[in-house]
């Protein structure tokens, strides 16, 4: 079964709003693996406009299954990454004005560059996943960069699956196929949902882990994270 990782970004924005601690991002980290959620994302930003670096800290003590800490590997991203020792680092180029990552790596003009971070995380035992779009040259790059896993970078797919699913999903199919034939496992992530989620992981059964945020929190204003997230799980089962 590919795991669930629930991005919290979008409860630390609740909070932010209205200052304060309410909601708990931390009280709602240990109620959704409590939900049955196998891992907990964090896409902390320089502004901190949702995720702050001390809820990283906070979140380390009590998560107990898998912390995923994602983001642009600044030099304060990498001694956050340093300090937690998360057992997922995600590498995403965002830049910082952006409002949500909208692009992966180019790895071949960055290979230097995240070839040296790379190896300079796996120092601290973390797996290392780098975020990039479905296209094969850019996976067959991404090898040589020493990373464990890709995320597929999976906004157009939903942008696309209503109107054309089958299209939408064929690249990734094709991606699928290069990260594998290269030693690399698959996460996938960005705007996936219950409308598009199982149809995605039927045609890629080999993704090991999808990381959900947006679409899964707002519908957990509907039904509550409970039935949410064991939903988002029954979506995952093939």
């Amino acid at each position: 079964m590919t795991k669930l990782s629930v991005n919290i970004n979008k409860i630390a924005t609740i909070r932010n709003a209205r200052g304060g601690s309410i909601p708990d991002v931390v009280k709602a980290a240990v109620f959704i693996e409590n939900c049955g959620a196998h891992g907990i994302t964090v896409h902390p930003r320089p502004d901190q406009r949702h995720i702050r670096y001390a809820d990283i800290y906070n979140l380390k003590k009590v998560i107990k299954t898998e912390f995923n800490i994602e983001g642009n590997p600044t030099q304060e991203f990498i001694k956050i990454c340093k300090d937690v020792c998360p057992e997922q680092i995600t590498l995403v180029p965002d830049s910082p004005d952006v409002l949500t990552s909208n692009a992966g790596w180019d790895t071949i003009k960055n290979r230097n560059f995240l070839f040296d971070t790379i190896h300079e995380l796996k120092e601290i035992g973390s797996r290392i996943s780098i975020f990039i779009d479905p296209n094969v040259d850019m996976i067959y790059a991404a090898k040589e960069t020493g990373c464990d896993r890709i995320e597929l970078y999976t906004e157009s797919y939903a942008a696309n699956f209503i109107k054309a699913k089958e299209e939408a999903v064929h690249p990734y199919r094709l991606a699928a196929d290069a990260a594998i034939s290269s030693g690399l496992k698959i996460n996938a992530g960005h705007d996936l949902s219950l409308e598009n989620l199982n149809y995605f992981i039927n045609i890629i059964p080999e993704i090991e882990e999808v990381s959900i945020g947006h679409a899964l929190i707002s519908d957990a204003l509907y039904w509550g994270l409970e039935k949410t997230i064991a939903a988002y799980l029954k979506e995952l089962k093939l």
